[in-house]
């Protein structure tokens, strides 16, 4: 005789909570407005500059900033 296989419960799956975009941490509020870390100075205001291990760094045109030592 062959054994049936368990059937598998079915119904709603329990909630999870979502951790929070970390969008939200690269701006800053002040007063009313809301700033961005710094934008690249080659393509304006409007497109931000990458912050990663000790650079900034622009993805649309490339300009990057090396911090100094200290």
């Amino acid at each position: 005789m062959a054994k049936k296989a368990k059937a598998k419960k079915k119904g709603k799956k329990p909630h999870k909570n979502k951790p929070t975009s970390k969008k939200y941490t690269k701006y800053k509020i002040s007063g009313d407005k809301v700033t961005r870390e710094k934008s690249c100075p080659r393509c304006g205001p409007g497109v931000f500059l990458m912050n990663n291990k000790g650079r900034l760094y622009c993805g649309k045109c490339h300009y990057t900033e090396y911090e100094g030592k200290k």
